[in-house]
């Protein structure tokens, strides 16, 4: 019954750990996921930088996993060369070893009021940057909380005859505790939350340093598997050579240490005897000592990685672009044809998401709302395709009415890209946010926005069939349908208000909901009309610079 006890409360001490981790890195995502993007993205034009970016947007996120997810997005886009890309592999795994370093010093008093202040940003920070950095606060607390708690369980199990047989085992087997240790890292997502179990178990000296560092390799290679498991599927291996490349790097690295983990641990043991500071050292230096090691033959490496998984197209992923015909770039005006034709792909995509939408507005499947966020990424790579081969096409070959026509192919393709991003971190989260609080959209309501999405999937179309005729007259019709939406919206926040007045608890329920689904559409179509008709009125000299005109006298005067 002890034994049972105790195995209960080792679960749940590791869950919270485990769940106080995931807060951390999901708290710092949505606070400042993009912007980290971002800043990865921009500095990826040498090795050194990238090493740097990839170590100080690891030790912010504490997810070296979720790291190598964008910096293998990047490579496989073709948007960054293989060698910077492999370089912030390196620095993500310096970067995940700080919070291990910082927690294996005794800072477990300070639990109790990380939990207090980021309960208090999370419930009342109306700020949603303040609000998610609330939940980093609580992740945080809950991590030391539950390093503590394991502390205080190892120590009054520690004597047992079941702890101390499997304590023997890993001693005994120092290859299967390895293995053992990449499995639950693998399974955990996360290497920082196995090495501080290791770290507890050392500090209590139920682990020599000897088992110790082999647990931590072992956290190291499954770290590794991660982003090779969880990256871009499909045919086409090249996705894949980020990832395997880091790990092969892990597993050489691993190789060397292991072989000569004895003298290594000899020479840690007689500099620092303090079982948690001894691990969180090993973990640091090992990741510092690849990284040194690798970066000078990165650029050998990446060619070998390129050779042994060359570029392969599938056919069948709605991501890859099927007329981008490289070789037309020598006649431009049939490269700008096959753009425009890969144009038209990423309006079929949007019609389906907005196909979607409609649907999703009654449905209670949660499933379908994943499928449509994969639409989106679908739209996002469609549309880098069309404006790296674009804008890859000699400019002193291209004619003004070329120019033109890109122009024009550029700024569709952009708006429904846009368009797309508007559903994807807008529409789809409220839907979301309506199918977690069990809410119903009154059935006005509901025809109401479904009117609305139909009329969009209309007006896409004529926008397609305009983008194709740069017709003037469809211009205009499309144009017109922005002071249509603008009345719509109104006209749809009135009705609203009038169903509130009359005491319809399914509108009070999704009121915000519904306001905000109103806006978010008029939006999706403004991006339409501002992408196709405006250049086209614009052209034809019918669009006025601002809506507000001078006249009598110079007085302001509102068309």
């Amino acid at each position: 019954m002890p034994v049972i006890t105790a195995l209960i409360a080792l679960s749940g001490h590791i869950a919270l750990l485990l769940w106080g981790t995931r807060m951390v890195q999901t708290g710092i995502q949505r606070a400042f996921g993009p912007s980290l993007r971002s800043f990865l993205g921009r500095t990826l034009s040498n090795r050194f930088k990238a090493f740097l970016a990839g170590l100080g947007v690891t030790a912010i996120l504490q997810s070296s996993t979720a790291t190598g997810l964008m910096a293998s997005g990047f490579a496989a886009g073709g948007l960054v060369d293989l060698v910077p890309a492999l370089a912030v592999m390196l620095g993500a795994n310096v970067g995940t070893t700080l919070i291990v370093q910082v927690l294996s010093f005794d800072v477990a008093a300070v639990s109790p009021a990380l939990i207090l202040i980021g309960v208090l940003m999370f419930r009342r920070a109306q700020n949603p940057q303040i609000h998610d950095l609330g939940r980093v606060f609580i992740g945080i607390g809950f991590m030391l909380l539950a390093l503590h708690q394991l502390l205080g369980v190892l120590t009054e199990y520690s004597d047992t005859a079941a702890f101390q047989a499997i304590l023997g085992a890993i001693s005994q087997m120092p290859v299967l505790s390895l293995l053992l240790a990449a499995a639950l890292t693998w399974a955990a997502h996360s290497s920082v939350a196995v090495v501080l179990l290791v770290m507890s178990l050392a500090s209590k000296g139920l682990l020599d340093p000897y088992q110790a560092f082999a647990l931590t390799l072992g956290a190291n290679l499954g770290t590794a598997i991660n982003p090779v498991v969880e990256g871009q599927t499909g045919h086409d291996l090249s996705a894949k050579r980020l990832p395997v490349g880091n790990l092969v790097t892990r597993i050489l690295g691993i190789t060397v240490v292991f072989a000569l983990l004895e003298p290594i641990t000899a020479w840690m043991t007689a500099i620092d005897d303090d079982g948690a500071r001894l691990v969180a050292n090993f973990h640091t230096a090992f990741n510092l000592a690849v990284a040194l090691v690798v970066m000078p033959f990165l650029t050998p490496f990446a060619n070998f990685l390129v050779r042994m998984m060359p570029q392969r197209l599938d056919e069948t992923d709605p991501g890859h672009p099927r007329y981008l015909d490289p070789s037309a770039k020598e006649t431009p005006v049939v490269a700008l044809q096959a753009a425009a034709r890969e144009v038209l792909r990423l309006v079929d995509v949007l019609e389906d998401m907005l196909a979607g939408t409609k649907a999703a507005l009654s449905s209670t499947d949660r499933r379908a709302l994943s499928l449509l966020r994969q639409k989106d990424n679908i739209l996002d790579r469609l549309n880098t395709a069309v404006k790296h081969y674009l804008t890859s096409i000699d400019p002193e070959e291209l004619s003004e009415a070329d120019r033109q026509r890109l122009s024009e192919i550029l700024l569709f393709s952009t708006g429904l890209e846009h368009a797309g991003d508007v559903l994807d971190q807008n529409v789809l989260p409220h839907l979301a946010k309506r199918l977690r609080r069990g809410f119903k959209f009154s059935e006005e309501g509901q025809r109401e926005l479904g009117r609305l999405i139909d009329r969009l999937g209309s007006n896409l179309r004529t926008a397609a069939a305009l983008f194709m005729s740069q017709d003037e007259r469809v211009a205009r019709l499309l144009a017109d349908e922005k002071i249509v939406f603008r009345k719509a919206e109104r006209e749809g926040t009135d009705e609203h208000f009038r169903r509130l007045q009359k005491g319809d608890v399914e509108t009070a329920e999704s009121s915000s909901l519904h306001l905000d689904l109103l806006r978010d559409l008029k939006q999706i179509n403004s991006h339409l009309v501002a992408s196709t008709a405006y250049p086209v009125l614009e052209r034809q000299g019918e669009l006025l610079q601002s809506r507000i005109s001078q006249q009598n006298g110079g007085r302001p005067v509102l068309n």
